[in-house]
Formats: structure tokens, sequence, C-alpha cells
């Protein structure tokens, strides 16, 4: 068994459903791969639409069950359940393009990562929404661009929607650290680097991710992200960096900037702001050929912004985001 691709499961039947889907058109040989879904559905509510889904695509798809399991709880016991020599993390809202592990293979070979990453996109047939919030947690005019790109081991951590590694590197760190409710994809890999293991970006090992549906999920999430940020840097030194603190300072220097639009300062700040999103919206309608995924890729990307800060600065003062 070459790779054993892992995913934490939810409720979510029909993103699931999706994502086996997805995987079942895999180009990969099927005698080299498996599937294992750690679920914690109440109820166990989720094997019988995961089973209907296995067997009309003719794909086994092993489910580890435990009710209400978290995140971490449920890689970690997938993991040990697993038999490929690689295991691959993914996130159940993630959907894999047909050549997705012979474009692992082929970075593998040809750079011999203990443990990496992949980035992800959204393709054509996405909503204009999630195009637009991909744009904003990948571009490089916000945060979100420092997610992928780089292959020092010193800057790069790959992350748990799309991230793999050598199974004898998982267990050699213990696997996930079940203390983090947010940002344990990180912290795994933060351990590996520091363990001195080979860890890079894999650039053509792209999954389709279809994150939230609608602002106010997308909110919610950024926001855990932002309070995880702060746990990250408690638990490991050197953690914090400047652009970690930049939304939580673009957010507060907005605000400060439309409270004392008075003064001439300031109002040149709102302008400049302005200009800001107006440049997002314009790249990322250029990108997307589509002006309305540009604006709403302003509107995405200022929810980002402010969630992610919102999380970070509770955080700060001992009240993390859930």
């Amino acid at each position: 068994m070459r790779y054993s691709l892992i995913s934490p499961t939810f409720k979510r039947p029909d993103e699931v459903s999706e994502f086996i889907a997805s995987i079942a058109k895999l180009s990969y040989p099927r005698e080299a791969f498996e599937v294992i879904l750690g679920d914690g559905t109440p109820g166990d509510a989720l094997r019988p639409i995961i089973k209907r889904v296995a067997d009309d695509v003719d794909l086994p798809v092993k489910v580890v069950y435990k009710e209400f399991l978290p995140v971490s709880d449920a890689r970690n016991l997938a993991a040990a359940a697993a038999e490929g020599d690689v295991l691959i993390f993914l996130d159940s809202d993630c959907l894999l393009p047909r050549d997705y592990l012979n474009k692992v293979d082929l970075g593998l070979t040809r750079d011999g990562w203990d443990a990496f990453g992949g980035p992800d996109a959204a393709p054509s047939d996405f909503s204009h929404l999630q195009k637009a919030i991909n744009y904003s947690m990948t571009s490089p005019l916000t945060t979100g661009g420092i997610r992928g790109g780089k292959q020092s081991t010193s800057t790069y951590y790959p992350r748990g929607f799309n991230m793999g590694m050598k199974a004898k590197v998982f267990k050699a760190v213990k696997g996930y650290d079940t203390a983090f409710k947010c940002g344990e994809d990180v912290e795994l890999s933060i351990r590996i680097n520091e363990a001195g293991y080979k860890v890079g970006l894999i650039p053509e090992a792209v999954v389709w991710h279809k994150r939230r549906s609608n602002l106010g999920q997308f909110y919610k999430q950024v926001r855990r992200f932002g309070s995880a940020r702060i746990a990250l840097a408690r638990q490991h030194k050197g953690q914090m960096k400047a652009t970690h603190a930049f939304p939580a300072v673009f957010m507060l220097t907005w605000v400060a900037a439309f409270a004392l639009h008075v003064t001439q300062v300031f109002t040149l700040g709102i302008y400049a702001f302005h200009a800001y999103f107006l440049v997002i919206a314009i790249l990322s309608s250029i990108k997307h050929l589509n002006p309305f995924v540009g604006l709403l890729s302003m509107v995405s990307t200022a929810v980002m912004f402010a969630g992610y800060a919102s999380g970070f600065m509770a955080a700060l003062v001992g009240r993390p985001a859930k």
C-alpha cells in the first residue's frame, strides 16, 4: 500500500459524498491507495451514506467511528488504522483532481520530501463566492498568500487540507496534539520541522478546496485561525511573525481611520484602504474574468481580516475562539 488518504468527517453528507466521488475518479492504481475517514457524526448517521456512495463508485472506504470525535483525534485514529507508507491528510470539503496522486508521486520522486504540502485552488465550476473566498485565502495581496509557494523548511508548514508525510515520520513525532482544537495541522508541521525532517511544497499537487458556503461560516472559520495563531506562538518559540499580527493591525487601523477621519492624515488613510480593496476587486475580476467575483473578493477579504483579527485579539487576552 503506497498511500493512505485520511480525512476527519462530521455530518455534511453532501460534502463527504462529493469528496469520496472525486477520489474514485483518481487515475492512480486502486490497489496502491486506501481511504480512511475518522468520523464523529452523532448516532453514526453518516456511515450509511458513506457506504452507499462508496458502493456506487466501487471504492472501499474504511470508517473509524467515535461519537463527537474531535478533528485531531479523528486524524490520529484513522492514521492508526492506516496501512500506507505515506499518510495524506485532507479535508472533506476538498475535491481531488484525477492526477492528484500522480503529482504527489512526481514531487516525492523529484524532491524526496519526508513531509509535504500542496496548494489549494478553485476550479471554474465553483460558485462565485467560493472563488472569491479562495482568492482571499490564497492571493499574494493578503496574508493568505503565505499559505504556500515556499519550499524552505524554515518557513513552509503544510496545512491539513492537503498535507502528507511518511508513516514513520507521523509515528516518530506522535501524531496530532489533541490539545489543539484549531491550528493542529500547523502545530504538527512545526514539530516535524523541528525534528529535522525534510519538508516542502509539491506545487503540482493541487486540491480543489470548496471551503465554507457562506460568509458567516467563513468568518467563524478564520476567527478560529486567528485564535490558533496565539496558541501556536505560546507553544512554540519564534512562531509569531509580523505577518501573523497584520490582519489585527489592519483592522484596528481601518477602524481608527474611519473614527478619526476629521484629520487629514486619517482621511488619506481611508483613501489608502479603499485603494487596497479596489486593487483586490480589479485583480480578482481579471483572474476570474468576472467583475462580480471581483466585488465578492473585496467583501470576503474584509470578512477574512475581521474574523482573523477578532480571534487573534480575543485569544491574546485569554478568550480563545471555540
